[in-house]
């Protein structure tokens, strides 16, 4: 092979497979949409602690998969050879809230989409998703339920307990009960009337009560 065959191989003219023009303009809509994912994922995040590598991750996300499927569509061969290779790619990072795949997914769609030209529908089929995500994630509803824990040190405590809750609850149902010489302790599924925890307070303070805990079943504590 001499010097003069090694700017004829087929590797150089792949450097123009791309025209710059659609791939700037790909590259940037991927950067404003991923921007777009990561403003929805702030207003929707409901966990209990938010990562800002993972909201980063989305940007990028979206931009290496244009990147990526710009290459595998301009070359038969190429997106042969593109399938084995992510093939071997393992991921171990665990993904904490269910929430969290529907962004990953979304920031790989958004990019397969713009990198196959279909510009109108990675534009408006995101504003429709970040739509929909900030209407029903962001809905406060008093009817979520959650998990009141008792610890009571009579059938008397128990049953004054029951009754208050009962009233300042839509519905109150018992998931345990455990009893020890001088203690009774309960696990109650809820449903909140109006949103309104202060019942809570109530019940500390209730005679024969020695504590009183309201748990969210997404982890957050509120009392």
């Amino acid at each position: 092979m001499t010097f003069q065959d090694i700017f004829k191989s087929s590797f150089l003219e792949n450097v123009s497979s791309v025209n710059l023009l659609d791939m700037v303009l790909a590259l940037a809509l991927a950067f404003g949409i991923g921007l777009f994912i990561l403003l929805v994922y702030k207003k929707t995040f409901a966990g209990v602690m938010y990562s800002s590598s993972f909201g980063v991750t989305l940007v990028a996300l979206t931009m290496i998969t244009t990147m990526v499927i710009l290459a595998v569509t301009s070359n038969v061969v190429l997106s042969l050879g593109m399938v084995g290779a992510l093939s071997i790619v393992r991921f171990r990072t665990a993904v904490k809230e269910p929430l969290d795949l529907a962004f990953l997914f979304w920031a790989i769609a958004v990019g397969i989409v713009l990198a196959a030209g279909m510009i109108p529908l990675a534009v408006f089929g995101s504003l429709i998703i970040g739509l929909i995500l900030l209407v029903f994630v962001n809905k406060k509803s008093h009817v979520n339920p959650y998990i009141v824990v008792l610890q009571c040190e009579d059938e008397g405590a128990e049953a004054r307990a029951m009754a208050l809750l009962e009233h300042n609850t839509r519905r109150c149902a018992i998931k345990s009960k455990t009893v020890r010489e001088g203690l009774v302790e309960l696990n109650l599924e809820i449903r909140l009337r109006d949103g309104d925890t202060s019942f809570v307070n109530a019940l500390g303070g209730l005679e024969g009560v020695h504590s009183a805990v309201l748990v969210s079943y997404n982890g957050d504590y509120l009392g």
